[in-house]
């Protein structure tokens, strides 16, 4: 049976995930989740995962249901060697250590203005919201002064999740190239990958929509 992965193309968690898959090259099979429309709390979706998220992945018996995990199942068991997900412990406990702190920080704050919209009260950006924003620059500016990607010297899952998430943060809160550098430099890396394109506009561009409908945000486009 083809792999299975329940998603949403706005989300930034799906497409960090599809991001993965491209990277493996590898088949599945995408099944998109409105939110919108509620059919994440459908009784068939909540039977594979109660916690009634996207993405979700299916591998016959076996149901993961948050980003990080998948991509951290998918690249030991498909990939041709470990550079996006290494088996040395020391090199490994980074990329943990930066998919953690997208869960925690970077995707946290993009999920929750995107959840304040789909209960109508995403009108403008807080204060509060730009400034948690403007931290996570802070910190990734850090973490690129020391290495060339998010979590080390080369390309690994950490990057697909933060590119992600920053890209989401970046529409709210515009980064500026001349106070990031580093930042703006990776993000550049990042979109010029080959898959990048495929994967991510068109969440992109049905993120922008969906906020600029709710709101009197005007987003970077």
């Amino acid at each position: 049976m083809p792999l299975t992965l329940y998603m949403e193309n706005l989300s930034p968690p799906s497409r960090a995930v599809m991001m993965t898959i491209e990277a493996l090259g590898i088949s599945v099979e995408y099944v998109t989740v409105n939110l919108a429309k509620k059919e994440h709390l459908k009784p068939e979706f909540l039977k594979k995962n109660p916690l009634h998220t996207v993405p979700t992945l299916v591998d016959e018996s076996t149901i993961i249901c948050d980003s990080h995990a998948i991509m951290a199942y998918l690249v030991p068991k498909y990939s041709r060697d470990d550079s996006l997900y290494p088996k040395d412990l020391k090199k490994r406990a980074m990329v943990d250590q930066k998919l953690h702190f997208d869960t925690g920080f970077l995707f946290n704050h993009v999920r929750l203005f995107v959840k304040k919209c789909y209960a109508g009260r995403c009108k403008i950006v807080e204060d509060y919201e730009k400034d948690f924003i403007t931290l996570g620059y802070n910190f990734l500016e850090t973490f690129l002064n020391e290495t060339p990607y998010v979590a080390g010297d080369t390309l690994t899952i950490a990057d697909f999740s933060a590119i992600t998430s920053v890209k989401g943060m970046d529409i709210l809160v515009p980064i500026d190239e001349t106070v990031y550098p580093k930042l703006a430099n990776w993000m550049r890396k990042m979109e010029a990958l080959s898959y990048y394109k495929k994967v991510n506009d068109v969440g992109m561009k049905d993120l922008i929509d969906f906020i600029t409908s709710l709101s009197d945000v005007i987003v970077k486009t």
